[in-house]
């Protein structure tokens, strides 16, 4: 009895230490550096996202939201609202082609409408779940194809 109790002991704790092995394989490989956010970084592109917001609904200082949303796609790619930097961006460009705001763009027509094509397509693209997919992707039908620039 005791030979039978002392195997089955063994058996268990053997099989305890196995499993356990195996079930912090995972953790060794981390998460998905893609996935991975700065604390001070976030905060302070979202800091940027605040004023980026306060530019364009506000005070219709599209210039200068285009600035910081260009500033937020620099500094942190991975930021997780950009999507909506990406839709402030098309956005603002869209409305100084339409020479709207209280800003003079220092672009023409032309090339504010092929800014505002690849910031919607990058929102398009990458965030089909977003809330602002739609009205980026109906904007982009109203837009078109992209105008090639002028040759020298």
């Amino acid at each position: 009895m005791k030979k039978l109790f002392s195997i089955l002991v063994i058996l268990a704790a053997s099989t305890f230490m196995f499993t356990s092995v195996f079930a912090q394989g995972a953790a060794k490989t981390g998460p998905d550096p893609s996935l991975i956010r700065d604390a001070d970084l976030e905060q302070d592109s979202l800091h940027n996202l605040e004023v980026a917001r306060h530019y364009f609904k506000l005070k219709k200082a599209y210039v200068a939201a285009i600035k910081r949303c260009e500033e937020i796609d620099a500094g942190n790619p991975n930021f997780a609202k950009m999507d909506e930097v990406l839709f402030i961006a098309g956005q603002s460009s869209l409305r100084l082609a339409e020479n709207k705001g209280k800003q003079k763009a220092t672009k023409t027509p032309d090339e504010l409408r092929n800014d505002a094509r690849m910031y919607l397509g990058r929102l398009v693209a990458g965030y089909p779940q977003s809330s602002f997919f739609k009205q980026a992707e109906s904007d982009l039908k109203v837009l078109g194809p992209a105008t090639e620039s002028p040759k020298p």
